[in-house]
Parts: structure tokens; C-alpha cells; sequence
């Protein structure tokens, strides 16, 4: 596996799209934080940190309503062959405010609007709508 952050939005996308109620990935400390905000913004259930050393995963409960999934699209916007980064004057809404980026700060991983709060650039991560 090249892109783990890549992985967990495809694993994520794919399970909502067979209508799972959770997905396991593999557990990294940024793709557990990206969770954290993920269940923040109430757009997945709960999360919880299983296993250990080794064997460590992450369970991510899925929201939907009705049959429909909570994350309509999930993008990975900075890839490994091409980062991308914004300044915190290039800061914009997604989606006229109904979408959030996720950002990777020097303050660590926030959501577009936090960022523009606290007045902070870096590199885009994923879209979320």
C-alpha cells in the first residue's frame, strides 16, 4: 500500500456504498485524528482504537440516513506524487459552507474553518461533502 490516508477514504466510500455499518482499517495516529474530526463534524458514528502494537485497527461506525450515507463524496485532494498546499488567505468555503477540506497544519490536523480561526495555511488532505 503506497497512500494508508488513500486507503482509509476508499475503505470508508466503499463500505457506505454496500450500506456497512462499520469499517476496520489499520490504525496510524494520523488516520485515527482524521477519524477523530470525521466524528466531530458528525459524519461517522463512533471510532475506537482495537488491538495492540502490531494488530492495532481502527472501528469506525457509519452514519446514514435512511439508505442514504452521511459522506455524499470523499476526495483525497494532496497525493503522494503531487502535495498540495494553500495559504491561509486562499481559504475558502466547500460547497457555499455544507462541505468541510481537512487540513494538515503545523497545529496539526484541522478542518478549513478552524484554520481560517486560527489563521493557518498547509496541505490539503481530503474533501468532504
Amino acid at each position: 500500500m503506497t497512500d494508508p490516508i488513500s486507503d482509509m477514504l476508499t475503505r470508508i466510500r466503499n463500505a457506505q456504498a454496500v450500506l456497512h455499518k462499520t469499517v476496520i482499517i489499520p490504525f496510524s495516529k494520523f488516520k485515527f485524528s482524521l477519524a477523530e474530526i470525521l466524528e466531530k463534524e458528525g459524519l461517522i458514528g463512533k471510532i475506537l482504537a482495537q488491538g495492540r502494537k502490531t494488530n492495532k485497527t481502527i472501528k469506525i461506525e457509519l452514519k446514514y440516513d435512511g439508505n442514504n450515507p452521511a459522506i455524499s463524496s470523499i476526495k483525497r485532494i494532496s497525493k503522494q506524487g503531487q502535495r498540495i498546499y494553500i495559504k491561509k488567505d486562499e481559504l475558502r468555503p466547500v460547497r457555499q459552507g455544507y462541505g468541510i477540506v481537512i487540513i494538515s497544519t503545523s497545529q496539526g490536523l484541522m478542518t478549513n474553518t478552524e484554520a481560517r480561526k486560527k489563521g493557518l495555511g498547509g496541505e490539503l488532505i481530503c474533501e468532504i461533502y
